[in-house]
Order: C-alpha cells, then structure tokens, then sequence
C-alpha cells in the first residue's frame, strides 16, 4: 500500500467517522487509511459501513483481523449469547477489556510501516463517565502515546483524539459545522445490536447517541435529520 500520513482507527460508527472526516480536511484522502477491526465483535454491520463510508470518500480501506479477543476475555460484544447489561456504578458488560489500547498499537506499528507518524481515534470521555470506558479517556491515551514512541522510536508520533472532550450534541454540532451531518447519522452505526438509525434504544451507545440528537435538534429545529 501506498505511504500514508495518518490513519484513523474506524469502527463505523459515528464518532469514528467524523474522526476520518477531520483527517481527510487536515491531510487529504489520499493520505488517509481508515483502519477497522474484526473482533468477534455481535454484529458485522459496523464493518460493511466503514468500508462503505470510506469508499463513498475515497479514502483507502483495511480490516485487520484479532478474533482472538473472544477466546481470552468474556463480555457481551464478542460473546453473541450474553445480553447486553449495564448494572449501575459498574463498567457495562460490554466493555471489551484492553481493546482501544491494543487498536492503538497494532495501528501504531501499521503507520510506522506507511510512513506515518500519527493515528486517529474517536474516544469520547462521555463514554468512560457515562458508560464506564475505562479506556476513552486523553489521560489513557497519553499514556499509550508514550509508549508507542517508545516502541516505533519516533517522539513525533501522535494519537489524535479531536473529540474526547465533546459531548454527543457537541459531536453532531461539529459534524453539522462540516456539512456531514445528515450523511452520518444515515451510514453510521452506533448500537451494539447493528440496528441502524435509533438503533436498539437500550444499549448504552444508543442511549448516548440518540440523546445527543435529541438535544442537536432542539437547538437546530431546522435542520432535516434522516430520523428523529
């Protein structure tokens, strides 16, 4: 494959998506890969729209493969027959231990291997605060960011993170900003059920998901969203 400047870590969800949108303004398509993951993960759907929504903006697209993540830990995104919980004062059971870190480092020795010294990721500390991420916070990727410059001997290299410190309503002003918003709440998905649009309206990422719309549009009245 051809060298790259950044790459971005893309689930195909939303965050992630404006994520590779905020790339491709800052270095061009051509310089951009869109890097997602097969995990194990409940549903597939996520993994054919990231490919969609990085075709529909020319940008290059890989999946990399780690099923074994559903072989060493236990919870309800690789395991298909546990139901999705999300006990108070507790991480949801959807919490797959340790993934964003090692996304992060098999990312990081990816970019190394194209020429590039930073990577993009759409963690939000909403996520750790509200559903109990442990590893979505700036303060966790800092300290992975040190680590991999360690690793790829290059004190340059960067984990991007333009959104951790937004809300979803903040998200969806950002991606409005950019005239893109309508595009992503259409292609994007966010539930852990692979429901587009609404989604399931009970796992935590559409509860997030769909409030942040909910507040954007009564800010926004005018604006025309796919659903509502």
């Amino acid at each position: 494959m051809k060298t790259k400047k950044t790459i971005v870590i893309h689930s195909g969800g939303l965050d992630s998506s404006l994520c590779l949108a905020l790339a491709i303004k800052a270095f061009g398509k051509e310089s951009v890969l869109s890097l997602s993951f097969s995990y194990h993960q409940r549903h597939s759907y996520e993994l054919q729209q990231a490919k969609k929504i990085a075709q529909d903006w020319g940008v290059d697209h890989t999946i990399l493969t780690i099923e074994c993540l559903h072989h060493i830990t236990d919870n309800a995104l690789t395991n298909h027959g546990m139901a999705i919980e999300h006990v108070t004062n507790q991480a949801p059971n959807t919490l797959v231990l340790g993934r964003n870190g090692l996304m992060a480092r098999l990312g990081a020795i990816h970019a190394e291997s194209l020429g590039a010294h930073s990577l993009y990721m759409g963690v939000i500390e909403v996520e750790g605060s509200n559903s109990g991420y442990r590893d979505c916070s700036r303060a966790y990727m800092d300290l992975k960011q040190q680590i991999l410059r360690l690793d790829l001997d290059d004190p340059t290299f960067e984990i991007r993170t333009p959104l951790v410190y937004l809300s979803k309503k903040q998200i969806m002003e950002t991606a409005h900003q950019m005239s893109i918003l309508e595009y992503l709440l259409k292609e994007t998905i966010s539930c852990y059920e692979g429901m587009p649009h609404k989604g399931c309206l009970k796992c935590p990422a559409c509860v997030l998901r769909n409030e942040g719309l909910r507040q954007f549009l009564a800010e926004n009245p005018h604006f025309h969203a796919p659903y509502h």
